[in-house]
């Protein structure tokens, strides 16, 4: 990252008040895409896992269609999954202020931010559910694919069709609890980290209250030139 990331600031007082540059327009569009092709994938998925959830599919267009761009949007959203590893894979690396982040992760979850060490760009509960999402959709994805073509798996092989049922449940089940976490926590817990994935841009309150070592790594440089 570099300077460019602190948007705008104004002095009140002997504080400095501003916005920061979060996430980019490339990263926004890439986690919605995301985002939407998951949903649709966990509303047609689900639909298709149990005859009790099956009217979950007259919300997509019905069943006949929902089995078509199930696997289709499937692949989209693996995609995105692909492409948010290249954008974040670096970001997403546990490094020591981690590790002591997550000896005292419940302050986190009783939402006394106060009482955590400082982090970096993210905190280790959301690189724990970005690993999550990316070794669950290569699972998906793998055992999707035996599903898809589950006519070209000789009965003689029939464990194999088990194989990717099961896996595919599993893999499914666990992003879906990770999911779950994370909106609740993005949305309900931490005030304004879900406008940041829409708008972009923080406040440098905000930034320092909770990723205080990313915000001094793009604030250095401001401050340097000064």
């Amino acid at each position: 990252m570099s300077v460019s990331h602190v948007i705008s600031s104004r002095r009140t007082g002997d504080e400095t008040e501003g916005r920061i540059l979060r996430y980019t327009l490339s990263e926004r569009v890439h986690h919605w895409l995301g985002a939407f092709t998951y949903c649709y994938c966990l509303i047609t998925g689900l639909a298709f896992w149990s005859p009790y959830m099956f009217w979950l599919a007259a919300l997509v267009g019905g069943g006949p269609t929902a089995r078509f761009w199930h696997p289709w949007l499937g692949l989209a959203f693996t995609l995105s999954m692909f492409w948010m590893y290249k954008m974040w894979r670096r970001d997403m690396l546990t490094t020591d202020a981690d590790r002591r982040w997550s000896r005292v992760m419940k302050y986190y979850v009783e939402n006394e931010d106060e009482k955590l060490p400082p982090v970096g760009r993210f905190n280790y509960g959301q690189k724990l559910f970005f690993w999550l999402m990316f070794y669950g959709v290569i699972l998906l994805l793998i055992s999707g694919i035996g599903l898809w073509f589950v006519e070209s798996i000789p009965w003689s092989l029939r464990w194999l069709r088990y194989l990717a049922v099961t896996v595919h449940v599993v893999a499914a089940l666990a992003t879906i609890g990770g999911f779950i976490i994370h909106v609740y926590m993005g949305t309900a817990m931490v005030r304004g980290g879900f406008t940041s994935i829409i708008r972009g841009e923080v406040s440098t309150v905000w930034a320092k209250t909770h990723h205080r070592l990313w915000y001094e790594q793009i604030t250095k440089g401001t401050s340097a030139q000064k």
